[in-house]
């Protein structure tokens, strides 16, 4: 059985790790000033998820053009976040798929440690782990 048993769940999941993160005050900062927009496409269940250059996360459809896609599962996006895959991994497996320039994203992994922190909390107020 998948991690997130709905759409809605895995919006509510990630929705509240992605507006910590960007609320965050070096993260959200270094965030806009990388001025990209990343689209998650996920399934199992699936949906989008999008952090846009102005700081705007939408779940759902979006009309932007990202600067970097990230297609993978929400199993695989789980296990990343409570670090028990790493990127490299994941892309080298095909676990997630990456479009774009990625030199853009990896500058932004450093900024992930206050996200490793925070996820396992926001997934046991949600009943996902």
């Amino acid at each position: 059985m998948a991690v997130f048993e709905s759409t809605e769940k895995m919006y509510e999941v990630l929705g509240e790790l992605f507006r910590s993160l960007l609320g965050h005050p070096v993260v959200g900062e270094k965030f806009l000033q990388s001025g990209i927009t990343i689209k998650f496409t996920i399934d199992r269940p699936d949906g989008q998820i999008w952090l846009c250059r102005d700081g705007q996360i939408i779940c759902g459809d979006h009309d932007e053009k990202p600067t970097v896609e990230m297609t993978l599962s929400g199993d695989t996006c789980h296990q990343f976040w409570l670090q028990e895959i790493k990127m490299p991994v994941a892309l080298a497996k095909g676990a997630i798929k990456a479009k774009g320039p990625m030199p853009k994203v990896l500058n932004l992994l450093p900024l992930l440690k206050p996200a490793y922190e925070i996820y396992p909390d926001i997934a046991k107020k949600h009943g996902v782990i």
